[in-house]
C-alpha cells in the first residue's frame, strides 16, 4: 500500500475517530459525493461464459505442433519409401507462428518428396481469408473446417512430375502437405490416384496431430 505524505499522515492521527467517519460519509455517501460514480455490476456468467468460448474460437492454436512427428512413420513409410521417418524440419523466420517438415528418397528410379506445414494466424477469420486466397481445388470434405486438394503435371527438361497439393484450415491455423513424384527411367509420373490418396493422408495425418488427436 503506498504511503501518505508525511504531513497529512500526522494530521489524520490526530483527528477524532468520529470525525473521519463523517468524512468517509461526506466523501463516498454524502452531499460531496462523486454523482458520476455508479456501482459497475458484475457480467452474468452466461455473458462471461459466452465471451471466452468467442475467445477460444477465434484463437484455438497459439502455435504449430512440432512438424516432423505430424506425420505418423507408417504413412512416411508408405508414401516415401526408403526415407528417414525422422524427416528434416524446414526453415522459418519464426518457428513460433510457422513450422514445416520434409521427407524425400529414391528408390529405383521412384522419388517421392512429401512435406508439411502449419501456420498460426490471429484468428480463424484470418485463417479463413488465406485459406481462401490461396488458389483453387477439389473440396476435401471431413479434413477440417474446410480443405482442398489440387493435382498438377508438370514437365522440366523432358522429365515428368506430378505433384498434389492440399490446403486445410482448422480454427486459425493452416496446414499444407504438399505431394509429389517421378519415375526417372521412363521419365513419367506416378498415377494421379496415388499421388492423390497420398496426400490426403499424409494431411489426415497433420490435421489429427495439429488437433491433438495424433498420438504418434
Amino acid at each position: 500500500m503506498r504511503s501518505l505524505p508525511l504531513p497529512l499522515a500526522l494530521t489524520v492521527r490526530v483527528l477524532p475517530v468520529a470525525v473521519l467517519a463523517c468524512a468517509g460519509w461526506a466523501w463516498t455517501s454524502g452531499p460531496m459525493a462523486d454523482s458520476s460514480r455508479q456501482p459497475v455490476a458484475a457480467p452474468h456468467p452466461s455473458t462471461k461464459r459466452a465471451a471466452q468460448s468467442a475467445s477460444a474460437e477465434i484463437r484455438a492454436y497459439d502455435k504449430p505442433p512440432e512438424p516432423c512427428s505430424a506425420v505418423t512413420a507408417k504413412t512416411v513409410a508408405e508414401l516415401v519409401p526408403k526415407a528417414d521417418p525422422a524427416g528434416k524440419e524446414l526453415a522459418a523466420a519464426d518457428r513460433s507462428l510457422r513450422r514445416g517438415c520434409s521427407w524425400s528418397a529414391l528408390k529405383d528410379y521412384d522419388y517421392r518428396w512429401l512435406d508439411v506445414s502449419f501456420e498460426i494466424k490471429e484468428s480463424a477469420a484470418a485463417a479463413d481469408t488465406a485459406f481462401t486466397a490461396r488458389g483453387k481445388g477439389d473440396t476435401a470434405p471431413g479434413l477440417a473446417d474446410e480443405a482442398r486438394i489440387a493435382v498438377a503435371l508438370t514437365t522440366h527438361d523432358k522429365q515428368n512430375t506430378r505433384e498434389a497439393v492440399v490446403t486445410a484450415r482448422a480454427g486459425n491455423a493452416l496446414v499444407t502437405v504438399t505431394y509429389n513424384g517421378s519415375d526417372f527411367e521412363s521419365h513419367g509420373a506416378p498415377a494421379t490416384d496415388g499421388i492423390y490418396k497420398g496426400a490426403l493422408k499424409a494431411a489426415g495425418d497433420a490435421v489429427a496431430k495439429l488437433t491433438g488427436k495424433n498420438t504418434s
